[in-house]
């Protein structure tokens, strides 16, 4: 494993996984958030933004595994490889997170397919971030001869 690869990969993987967060969730699916039968599933911005600080450790931790994963398991496949892995963590983790959350909160079934649409590609757009930083020197040697 090239460590100082990894390192740099998971602070571009955790930039990028906020700033999808951010617009997944701060821009196209706020309306939804403010709507009366979904607002009231929420706490009041306030509350979150006390609580802001968990979401983000829990975001490195996430960004974090999701880049350990694929470093672990990296075949030197290019962007695909990344794409692919996106769509495994995707399916891994926005399927069970949306509809784990539909099971337990009054949301309507629209909002749940929503977080793993936009979850899925979320994770797409994560793994072509990983799969073009990380890149062991090995891996660079070959490419340029």
């Amino acid at each position: 494993m090239n460590s100082k690869k990894f390192w740099i990969a998971f602070i571009v993987v955790f930039v990028v996984f906020e700033a999808t967060n951010y617009l997944i969730h701060g821009v196209i699916l706020s309306s939804t958030y403010e709507s009366e039968g979904i607002k009231k599933v929420f706490r009041t911005a306030e509350e979150m933004d006390a609580k802001m600080w968990i979401m983000w450790v829990t975001d490195i931790v996430w960004a974090f595994f999701f880049t350990f994963i694929f470093v672990k398991g990296y075949e030197n496949k290019g962007i695909m490889e990344g794409i692919k892995y996106g769509i495994y963590m995707g399916i891994f983790f926005s399927l069970v997170v949306a509809y784990r959350n539909y099971t337990v909160l009054p949301i309507p079934y629209y909002l749940a397919l929503q977080w793993f649409v936009y979850g899925l590609i979320q994770c797409i757009i994560v793994g072509i971030t990983a799969a073009a930083i990380y890149k062991p020197k090995e891996a660079e040697s070959t490419s340029e001869s």
